[in-house]
C-alpha cells in the first residue's frame, strides 16, 4: 500500500512538472495551472520553493532556445563597452533595457512574496486572473507593431517591466503580460517574444541564485527529493517544446486562442473549484 502511495506522489509531481513546464512559456500562466492542479491533486505545496524549482528548468530550456541570441548580446555588449563600436551599440541598449524592465519585478516580488503565496494562491482568484489575462491576450490579437530591437526606449522597458511585475500574482501569464505590454508599446511580434522571454532570464536567475540552495537542503524537499527531481526533468522537457511550438504560434499571429483557453478554464473554476 505504501509502494502505491509513492508512485501516485511520483506521478502527480511529474504532471506537476509536465504543465508548469508546459505553461510557462504559452501565455496562460503556469503559477495559475499549478495552483489549479494542486487544488485537484489535494497536495499541499507551501511557499513558493516548488514553483521556483521548476522555473529553474523552465529557465534551462529557455538558455537553450535563446542561446544565440544570449551570447551575441554579451559579445556585442562587450564590444560596446571596451571599444565603444557603434555596430554594438543597439544591443548593447537592449541589455540595459531588460535590466531597467527587471527591477520592478525584484522590488515587488521582494515586498509581497510571503502575501502572493499566502492570500493570492487560491483557484478562485486564479479563475478570475486567468479571465484577466484572456482578455489582454484579445485585446492584442491583431496588433502588428513597427519597433525592432534598436527602437526601443526606457519608457517601453518599464512597461513591459511592470507588467512583468503584474504576472506575480498566480492567473496572470508572465509571458502573456510582457508579450501584450510589449506590443502595446508598439513592438514588432518577434522583438516582442524575445523582449519577453530575455526578460525572464534574469528574473529567474536571480530567483534560483537567491531560493535555490536553500530549497535543496530544506527536510521537505530531501523527503520527497525524487518525485521533485522529476518534476524538474519534467518541466526541462515541456518547457523546451511548448516555447518552440510558442514561438511557431506567434509567427502567424494566433493568440486569439489562449484567450479563448483562458476565459474557458477561468470560468470552469470559478464553478467548480
Amino acid at each position: 500500500m505504501e509502494t502505491l502511495t509513492e508512485l501516485g506522489t511520483l506521478i502527480k509531481y511529474v504532471i506537476l512538472g509536465l504543465f508548469q513546464g508546459f505553461t510557462e512559456p504559452i501565455p496562460i500562466s503556469s503559477s495559475g495551472h499549478l495552483v489549479i492542479l494542486r487544488e485537484l491533486f489535494g497536495i499541499e505545496i507551501k511557499g513558493l520553493s516548488f514553483e521556483i524549482l521548476v522555473n529553474f528548468g523552465s529557465l534551462l530550456a529557455v538558455l537553450v532556445i535563446f542561446r544565440k541570441d544570449i551570447i551575441r548580446l554579451i559579445v556585442n555588449g562587450w564590444r560596446y563597452l571596451s571599444k565603444k563600436e557603434e555596430t554594438a551599440k543597439a544591443d548593447f541598449q537592449f541589455i540595459l533595457f531588460l535590466i531597467i524592465a527587471t527591477i520592478p519585478t525584484g522590488i515587488l516580488g521582494l515586498l509581497f512574496e510571503d502575501y502572493i503565496s499566502e492570500k493570492l494562491s487560491f483557484p478562485v482568484v486564479v479563475g478570475y486572473t486567468l479571465l484577466i489575462t484572456g482578455a489582454a491576450l484579445w485585446v492584442i490579437r491583431n496588433l502588428r507593431g513597427k519597433k525592432n530591437d534598436g527602437d526601443l526606449t526606457v519608457k517601453d522597458a518599464l512597461i513591459v517591466g511592470a507588467a512583468q511585475a503584474v504576472s506575480l500574482i498566480p492567473g496572470i501569464s508572465r509571458s502573456g503580460a510582457t508579450i501584450v505590454a510589449a506590443m502595446l508599446v508598439g513592438m514588432k511580434q518577434e522583438t516582442a517574444l524575445r523582449f519577453s522571454f530575455l526578460l525572464y532570464i534574469p528574473v529567474s536567475l536571480g530567483i534560483t541564485v537567491l531560493k535555490l540552495p536553500k530549497i535543496v537542503t530544506s527536510p521537505e524537499f530531501s523527503a520527497l527529493m525524487i518525485p521533485n527531481i522529476l518534476a524538474f526533468l519534467a518541466s526541462i522537457i515541456a518547457s523546451y517544446f511548448a516555447l518552440k511550438w510558442f514561438i511557431n504560434i506567434m509567427a502567424k499571429g494566433n493568440l486569439k486562442y489562449f484567450a479563448f483557453y483562458c476565459f474557458i478554464v477561468g470560468i470552469l473554476v470559478i464553478i467548480f473549484l
